[in-house]
Formats: C-alpha cells, structure tokens, sequence
C-alpha cells in the first residue's frame, strides 16, 4: 500500500525521476543550441542504438541488402542520457525530442521524419521493399506495424520502467505491467505459430518494428527479466527473433549507434559500410 496522496496541482520534481532524471521535463523544446552534421549521403540520420533506433538501422541495412543504392546513409549518434535530443537542431528535426529522426535530403527540399514506425514507412514506400503493396497484405503489414507502436510503451515505459529503472520496487506496477507484456507477448507467439513472419510468409516492416522490442526481451538484451517473464514458453517468439537475428543486416542494424555491450559491437556511427570492419570501439580504442 502507499501513502501518497496526489495533490490538486501535479508540479515537477527534479529530483524524483529515477534513472531518467537527468532528461525528463514537463516541457518541449530545446534546451541549448546545437546544429545537426550532416553527411555526404542521400539519408541522415540522427539516433542511438535503442530498441526504437535499432529498427530504422535495420531497415536501412536491409535495404542495402536488397541493392537499393538509395538507402546510403550517415548515422550520427544522439547521446540521449546527456540530453543531446534536446538540442535546437535536433528539435528542428524532432520537435518531440525523441530518437530516432531521419532527414531525407535525396530530392530538392530536406524533407523530415520522426516517429520510428513513421520513418519505416516512409523508406518501404520509397523504395517500394518490405511493404506489400496493396489489399489484405498491405493491411495486416501495417496493423502489426501499428500494434508494435500501441503495444511497445507497455512494455519499455511500463513493465522496463517499473522493474529495471523505478528508484524503488512496487509490486503493483511491475504486476500490472508484467501481466501485460506476458499478454502481448501470447498474442505474438499464437500468430508466429501460424505463420514464419509477423505479417505472414514474407519478411517486412513488421517484424522489423517487433523485432528489436520484443525479440530482444525475449533473448534477454534488456531489463533482465527473461526468467521473471518465463520468455522460453513462447517457443514461436523465440524461433522468430534468432531467425531474424541470424540475417546479417540485422546483425548490422543493431551495431549502428550502439554504446554499450561488447566493444565490437558498437558502432558508434556509421558512414561507409566499410565502417562495420574498421570504426567499431574495439578498433578506435585500440588505435588511439
């Protein structure tokens, strides 16, 4: 049981935000100004090697793959634990101050996109791959993409928040919310067990927007809660997320902006492909 009372007026208080203290405010905007930089190639993007920010650089990995020439990209990291997001450039980008944001620079005006199921849309219908292109496909597509999107704040900003990052552990919201992803996480494994992708038979943004949330809970890359979760009863979760870990783009995808992990895991950014074999932190520490 808890004592508090919540008073008529909420007001902030800086010092009761947790883990996350140092970044959350009531408030949008940018806090200082700080201009973006900007690569030589057609896409920029501005991120870190979140859940969210690993979807977009799977995408483009993949579409790499696929031989879309188009899709070259510089990914520049975004340090949102020292408040990077909140810089005027960031913000002109993303005035909601979250990573990641994409700035399509391949025609005559810059255009801006945020919002990580936002950007996989964007890039699938321009280079017309991993999207199906009309009717009954198109739609079931997209209504995981956007179950992903609805579903995936329970799971980070819910269950992640209460269990791993809370200052203190409360039984009610970490019940509340494990019930919760336990939930999302059945219906998941009952549609995998009907079907070798998300969305059906062909690999696409769907699983790509699923994958780094809820593969990586299931494979125990965030919150350490995999015994807590009882995440080895979805068989069909499982079978799917080292499927698509086992694809090399994807492999790719989560090493760009990535800081923490093993040393030749990250890459910091990325701005040639060739960057993979020669600028993770194991080499740039070892050359310094």
């Amino acid at each position: 049981m808890s004592d508090y009372t919540p008073p008529p007026v909420w007001t902030w208080d800086k010092a009761n935000g947790g883990r996350f203290a140092n970044i959350n405010r009531p408030i949008g905007g940018a806090t200082h100004e700080k201009d973006l930089p900007i690569g030589r190639h057609p896409l920029q993007l501005y991120s870190q090697g979140t859940p969210n920010g690993v979807k977009v650089t799977v995408m483009l990995e993949e579409l790499l793959a696929l031989g879309h020439a188009g899709a070259e990209y510089d990914a520049w990291l975004i340090r949102i634990g020292e408040g990077a997001q909140f810089g005027s450039g960031f913000v002109a980008v993303n005035p909601n101050s979250k990573i990641p944001a994409l700035l399509d620079r391949s025609g005559p005006t810059p255009i801006r996109v945020f919002e990580s199921g936002a950007i996989l849309m964007h890039l699938a219908e321009k280079f017309g791959a991993l999207l199906p292109s009309g009717g009954a496909a198109r739609a079931e597509c997209l209504s995981w993409l956007f179950w992903q999107m609805g579903s995936a704040p329970y799971l980070g900003g819910g269950f992640g928040h209460f269990y791993a990052y809370a200052p203190s552990k409360l039984e009610y919201p970490i019940d509340r919310f494990a019930m919760e992803v336990k939930r999302q996480l059945d219906v998941l494994d009952q549609q995998l067990a009907a079907h070798e992708f998300v969305a059906g038979s062909d690999y696409s943004i769907a699983d790509i927007a699923i994958w780094p949330w809820y593969g990586g809970v299931v494979k125990g890359w965030m919150y350490g809660a995999t015994e807590f979760l009882d995440v080895q009863s979805y068989q069909h979760v499982n079978r799917w997320a080292d499927a698509i870990g086992a694809r090399p783009a994807a492999q790719r995808g989560r090493m760009v902006n990535r800081t923490q992990g093993e040393l030749s895991s990250q890459l910091w950014e990325r701005h040639e492909a060739s960057d993979f074999e020669t600028q993770t932190q194991d080499k740039v520490q070892a050359a310094d």
